[in-house]
């Protein structure tokens, strides 16, 4: 059926035909994005026009599409924005009679509609009073009625737009930040607001009322086909969900993939990123003009009054030229970082003939961007366009000036990011590093993560900025914090994958052999200080072994605490804390210590403390359990973390200790960080018989730490059986509402390889969850081995915890019993 037809056919049926030829139109396959959504809005169009035929109004009214459907840009449950627009001369009744015509089977369809009824002047008046309605009659187009109304209306609202642009454009600047802080980064989210994000279509729209002004305009390349791109997945998502929304949720995510044609949720996910880094480089350079340009007219006034006319003038043409050298060839004026007047770049190590440079110099775009970063300065749209426009590759390996301009921009801190973005946004970063093609833009699924690779990797150098005085490379700090996680854009192992990229990428950018390795060494082992220090015994001599045989130096263990820290912050807020930055501390100075040729204590010939001592002794004596609890140090931080203590637990050695301290410690909301179990023989004039030391370090969920006496009155209970720990457990789980979400994957327990000469050590990885440790310790009582320590690690969702096990005589497990056991563990977990 041709368009025609459709047209016809929804003239002769009314809103039934139009339903039909509406549902036709959306589920046609060959028309889809600004095809689809053009002939979606002729096809309202026609409808609508009938309906205000139909109802034969009088001379002097309009119907006019605004907003999103005045563009034309009609998605599957888009809302309808209409204005009935009237000069005033029909009696108010007969007016509203006609809206009633219009609206009601608008209504009776089940569409969303936006309405109002008013003349041209009160639409002029609701404009200057509220922002969202001028911006919705910016894009004003006639559907039926008295063309030369809606003609007079469109010419007096961008009018009055352009005359008040001075005071309206920062209101809209305003309003995009609000909406931007309260719907965060588009281009960042794993479920993004297609809308309402920063750099989602609310702000494409923004940079079109912007133009609209006259005062300023966006960079054009690109923006329409991110528009399109943004718009053609929100139809996607309309139709895969059936439901007006455009929030882009990560169960519909594959529907929406496969609706678009793409491969999986990964590849949306990309594009939609990209369409929003556009969107979002865009708005950050015309806002910058826009401000400009509002600085210089309200400030060309006052300089007039105060100088006189022709004063002013040689003062404003004095201002305009001044610039302030930045470094070769790059200046500052107005505000940003500009290329100097005669900035043809020179080759290195040339001179000049006669004042006239000989050769391009392919060093500029780096000098540029590092000396912008270091000044605080945004680098300005002109100067990257150029510089990507005319800029040489440069030689490999680079010079040394290139280098050291990339470790300066890399070590500017904060000032770095805006620039990143803006040589990101003219293809010079994957010019200058080919291998960020692969992580440029790539989302991560963890949602730990607040940012996409790249930003990830540039959001680390940052953070390691700030470390550079705490290592005696700097230079290298930087740039392995730049390249850490490279290894994510290829499968396997990033660390393992990333090891061999780096090498390539610091030989390419001119270090030398033995920097090249520490760099690459940094990057293949960036995890491994945190999850030793998280998820080992610190007090095993072969944990610290084993880590100093994989750092091997001083100067290299030096240079993963400091990416360790930077890494885990640029990360998110769940990801360091003053306990993980501890541990890590500790883990450093065991290993340092190793590396410098010091001896490690022997775990097994300490002494109990004289704390544990004494609660042995008091133990031993009543029989019972006996507990302390010890407040922590707490460092200050950024994000207030729940307040640390340690709990020691001593009692007479016996059977299931370990589920009731675990359990009790579930109950009361207190979430274990770590877990030592030690059966102590005291000295024979202090007690008879060996007496089991639990050494706990806790935090509250929320609210305050229980009572040391209420903790030990439930222990007391669960021991003798007269609390049920798992029954109470199972209570308190089923209170919980089930939400819906995905589906987590089921537990794996595995025997792992660490070299331990004191027990077997298994990891276990399973979804976080109240009692999880209570259940482990079930099922190794079932097992009949004994706990040595447990190390608790969790982000986000998921839990890695660590056992230390043994046999009850304190002997390693066979291979056989440890796979085993395992398998076991994992089949109750599940």
């Amino acid at each position: 059926m041709t368009s025609l037809d459709t047209h016809k056919e929804t003239e002769d049926s009314g809103p039934s035909g139009y339903a039909a030829a509406r549902l036709r139109l959306l589920t046609e396959k060959a028309r889809s994005g600004p095809p689809r959504r053009t002939a979606l809005a002729r096809l309202t169009d026609d409808w609508l026009a009938g309906l205000f035929e139909a109802a034969a109004p009088p001379r002097g009214i309009a119907l006019v599409a605004v907003g999103g459907y005045g563009r034309g840009e009609l998605s599957p449950r888009s809302d309808l924005d209409l204005l009935l627009l009237h000069d005033g001369s029909t009696d108010s009744r007969t007016v509203a009679a006609l809206a009633d015509r219009l609206w009601y089977p608008v209504w009776d369809l089940g569409l969303a509609l936006d309405h109002s009824v008013r003349t041209t002047a009160e639409a002029r008046r609701t404009a200057g009073e509220d922002l969202k309605v001028q911006l919705g009659l910016l894009d004003a187009r006639p559907v039926a009625g008295d063309l030369g109304l809606v003609a007079a209306l469109r010419t007096a609202v961008l009018a009055d737009w352009r005359n008040q642009a001075t005071r309206r454009l920062p209101e809209l600047d305003a309003l995009c930040r609000e909406r931007a802080e309260r719907s965060g980064e588009l281009q960042y989210l794993l479920e993004p607001d297609l809308k309402e994000a920063r750099g989602g279509l609310r702000d494409a729209q923004a940079l079109r009322a912007v133009a609209a002004s006259w005062l300023a305009d966006a960079p054009r390349e690109g923006l329409d086909d991110a528009r399109r791109r943004l718009l053609d997945a929100r139809d996607a998502l309309h139709l895969a969900t059936g439901r007006a929304t455009d929030r882009l949720a990560l169960q519909e995510q594959d529907a929406v993939a496969a609706e678009l044609g793409l491969l999986d949720a990964d590849t949306l996910l990309r594009e939609v990123y990209e369409a929003a880094r556009t969107v979002s480089y865009a708005s950050d350079v015309t806002w910058r003009e826009v401000n400009r340009v509002i600085r210089a007219r309200t400030a060309r006034p006052k300089l007039r009054t105060f100088l006189g006319r022709s004063g002013a003038a040689r003062a404003g043409t004095k201002a305009a030229a001044a610039r302030t050298p930045l470094a070769e060839g790059v200046v500052e004026m107005d505000g940003e970082a500009v290329l100097a007047l005669g900035a043809l770049p020179r080759a290195l190590g040339s001179g000049r003939a006669g004042g006239t440079p000989v050769e391009r110099d392919p060093v500029l775009p780096l000098r540029a961007a590092a000396a912008a970063a270091q000044a605080g300065l945004p680098l300005s749209l002109h100067a990257v366009r150029r510089l990507a426009a005319t800029a040489r590759p440069l030689p490999v390996p680079w010079p040394a000036e290139a280098r050291e301009a990339l470790v300066t921009l890399l070590g500017a801190g904060e000032p770095t990011v805006p620039v990143w973005e803006a040589l990101e946004a003219e293809g010079l970063v994957t010019r200058l590093l080919p291998d960020w093609e692969r992580v440029r833009c790539r989302p991560q699924r963890n949602p730990v993560h607040t940012w996409t690779v790249d930003r990830h990797l540039v959001e680390t150098a940052v953070r390691a900025a700030s470390l550079t005085r705490r290592v005696h490379r700097p230079d290298l700090l930087l740039v392995a914090a730049l390249l850490h996680d490279i290894g994510k854009g290829w499968p396997g192992d990033h660390s393992v994958v990333g090891e061999t990229i780096a090498r390539d990428v610091a030989t390419r950018i001119g270090f030398d052999r033995a920097d090249t390795a520490v760099i690459a060494t940094v990057v293949r082992h960036h995890l491994l200080l945190v999850e030793t220090a998280t998820r080992r015994d610190l007090d095993d001599p072969a944990t610290v072994r084993t880590v100093a045989e994989a750092v091997g130096t001083l100067g290299t263990l030096e240079l993963l605490h400091a990416l360790t820290e930077a890494d885990a912050l640029a990360t998110g807020p769940a990801v360091w804390s003053s306990w993980r930055a501890s541990l890590v501390a500790d883990l450093v100075k065991r290993v340092a210590g190793v590396l410098a040729g010091d001896e490690l204590p022997d775990p097994e010939a300490a002494a109990p403390s004289a704390e544990q001592e004494r609660l042995g002794i008091e133990a031993l004596r009543t029989g019972e359990p006996v507990l302390a609890l010890r407040t922590e140090p707490v460092e200050a931080t950024e994000e207030p973390e729940p307040v640390g203590v340690e709990l020691l637990v001593a009692l007479p050695e016996r059977p299931g200790v370990l589920p009731a301290v675990a359990g009790v410690l579930a109950l009361h909301r207190l979430t274990v960080r770590a877990a030592e179990l030690r059966a102590v023989a005291l000295p024979r004039e202090l007690g008879d018989g060996p007496v089991l030391i639990l050494d706990w370090r806790v935090a509250a969920e929320y609210g305050s730490l229980p009572e040391a006496h209420r903790l030990r009155a439930d222990l007391v209970r669960a021991l003798d059986g007269s609390l049920d720990v798992p029954a109470r457990l199972a209570e308190r789980d089923a209170a919980y509402p089930r939400r819906r979400g995905v589906t987590a994957p089921p537990p794996r327990v595995t025997v792992a390889e660490a070299g331990s000469r004191l027990a077997t050590v298994l990891e276990v990885r399973a979804q976080d969850a109240p009692g999880l440790l209570h259940r482990i310790g079930r099922a190794l009582e079932g097992a009949e081995v004994r706990l040595r320590s447990a190390h608790v690690s969790t982000l986000g969702a998921n839990a890695v915890d660590t056992l230390y096990v043994t046999r009850p005589d304190g002997s390693l497990l066979a291979p056989e019993e440890a796979a085993g056991l395992a398998a076991a563990l994992e089949e109750a977990l599940r």
